[in-house]
């Protein structure tokens, strides 16, 4: 399948090294999860499950999308951390508790210190954005104390362990643990009690993979012909790395760009859930989700965050096994800063082939510009981009150009155009590093 993982878990499960952990002491059991849906009733929403007319006229299949994005913090998030922390017996809550996050999680943490009035300390690290920090001021008001720590995820997480032993406090962590994943299988009860037809296909997306441990366990249960389809960014595929080696595993490389989705280690209670109820693993290119947040905000007016169009932009990737079906897909977020746009615009169009970097070579003569207009942009062809130096007692001035293209069939005529005339120095698209270092 182009562009997509498979992984048959069933088929590889006998080569599995086996961790500390049985399987039988991480199993969630769906009577904590009926008691967790109690505990939430009146904090969580039943976001809703909306059958989405535009995805199922191009797949030809019924799509639903569950709208976790159109939760309180706006992420299922809420669901695991208010699980956890309203468990908590009443000393520990008066002492409060301490997370480490960089978004979503601490939003829960948040609102779930207010809803129950304790104190919260919540590290975040250095480089937060303004706009996520304030989210969490504004859903946990004066039961927050945010402490910036670090440069990374890490610097914080460790930051907030050692403020924990110090403090003698409880760490609500975000995803590897039995209560939070039972909060976040929740979801699962309400996708199954808000439709009647079966469900031929569960696209989730993984990120530590609290969200896809709960709502699998939940559908393997009460719905186990449905195929459980894992969903991780390309750049941080953790899950199945570790899927393939039959243990967790730390990446030491990952694109932080799906920054919801993108961990460096999966939980260790999650992979032992996931390995045995999950039925593939696609891995979606940081671009074709770039590609699917735009499409979503100009089609359905919807706005997700990267992490939230995962399960959709793997739909391409199913597009043969989903014709005909039943299909839901969860938008885990919304929590997407718009500053990023412009960003998510530039992955999208590059991803698509839409948007091409070259260093051009520009004859310092009169006239060399005009030439390089007439005779090398085609009619539809736009220049986005474009830095000139000039060189004193040089016969060629570099430039770094960017063209637009309206279609992805113009760019090989472009390409030629440019080696015929001489014109081309270099190509930036196919060099990573040399692109990063001049866009």
């Amino acid at each position: 399948m182009a562009n997509g993982v498979i992984l048959n878990t069933l088929k590889i499960k006998n080569t599995y090294r086996m961790s500390a952990l049985s399987q039988s002491s991480v199993k969630i059991k769906l009577n904590q999860v009926q008691k967790a849906r109690e505990r939430l009733r009146n904090v969580v929403t039943n976001t809703p499950l909306m059958h989405d007319v535009n995805l199922s006229e191009r797949f030809d299949c019924n799509i639903l999308l569950k709208r976790e994005d159109l939760q309180v913090v706006r992420s299922y998030k809420i669901r695991g951390a208010f699980n956890k922390i309203s468990m908590l017996p009443l000393d520990i809550l008066k002492k409060g508790i301490v997370c480490a996050s960089a978004g979503n999680h601490a939003q829960g943490v948040a609102y779930s210190c207010r809803k129950l009035q304790i104190k919260g300390h919540i590290f975040m690290p250095t480089p937060t954005p303004k706009q996520k920090i304030k989210q969490v001021e504004f859903f946990g008001r004066e039961y927050v104390n945010i402490i910036l720590a670090g440069d990374t995820y890490d610097d914080a997480f460790n930051a907030a362990l050692k403020f924990k032993n110090e403090q003698k406090l409880e760490f609500i962590h975000p995803f590897d643990d039995i209560h939070v994943i039972e909060g976040q299988a929740t979801a699962g009860l309400d996708i199954l009690s808000d439709t009647s037809s079966h469900i031929d296909y569960l696209f989730v997306p993984i990120g530590g993979g609290g969200l896809a441990a709960g709502v699998g366990s939940v559908f393997k249960t009460l719905s186990p012909d449905t195929k459980i389809i894992g969903v991780e960014p390309a750049g941080a595929a953790s899950m199945k790395e570790s899927i393939e080696k039959g243990e967790v595993v730390t990446l030491q490389h990952i694109d932080k760009f799906v920054d919801g989705a993108a961990v460096q280690r999966v939980g260790d209670l999650t992979f032992e859930i996931c390995r045995n109820i999950i039925d593939d693993i696609i891995l979606v290119p940081e671009g074709k989700v770039c590609s699917v947040i735009m499409q979503l905000y100009n089609e359905e007016a919807i706005v997700v965050e990267p992490a939230g169009a995962l399960s959709i932009a793997a739909l391409d990737f199913y597009r043969e096994q989903i014709r005909g079906k039943n299909v839901v897909c969860i938008v885990s977020g919304s929590n997407n800063d718009i500053t990023r746009t412009e960003e998510i615009k530039e992955r999208s169009l590059l991803y698509e082939g839409l948007k091409h970097y070259f260093i051009v070579k520009f004859p310092q003569r009169p006239g060399a510009f005009r030439e390089f207009l007439e005779n090398i942009l085609g009619p539809n062809d736009d220049i986005s981009y474009f830095q000139y130096s000039k060189k004193n007692n040089r016969e060629l001035g570099p430039a770094v150009v960017g063209i637009e293209l309206q279609k992805k069939e113009d760019f090989e005529p472009l390409f030629q155009r440019l080696k015929a005339s001489n014109f081309l120095q270099e190509y930036l698209n196919e060099k990573p590093d040399l692109f990063q270092f001049l866009i």
